[in-house]
């Protein structure tokens, strides 16, 4: 058995970092949706921006909102306009073809990515 990338929203923008709510990362339900990424699943979160990285769970946020909120503790760890690339992984016997999109600037679906085989600079 391997841990493997299953799916990565690539360079989110923080919308807001809320430390008082009780936890996770809010994301726009249709980004969700295009990674296949479910309501309370474990993510890594990477933050471009300060070089942080932590573990909370995804959690749907209004569709077409552009929301990506980082919440609770994790708000220590990323501030609003930061950005940030956030990941699921599986655990399988199989190799997988990991869904992969990167976004713009407002968390809008920009492209999907292919992994390895992008070598230029996005962003």
């Amino acid at each position: 058995m391997r841990v493997v990338l299953r799916s990565k929203i690539h360079r989110a923008w923080v919308t807001d970092a809320n430390p008082d709510y009780v936890g996770s990362i809010l994301i726009d339900q249709d980004l969700m949706d295009k990674i296949d990424l479910w309501n309370f699943e474990k993510v890594l979160v990477c933050d471009v921006t300060n070089g942080n990285r932590f573990e909370t769970y995804a959690i749907a946020g209004e569709r077409g909102s552009g929301v990506c909120s980082v919440q609770g503790a994790a708000a220590r760890l990323s501030s609003k306009g930061d950005c940030l690339i956030i990941m699921s992984f599986e655990v399988t016997e199989e190799p997988i073809d990991p869904q992969m999109i990167l976004v713009d600037e407002e968390n809008r679906f920009v492209e999907y990515l292919e992994g390895a085989k992008n070598v230029q600079q996005v962003h």
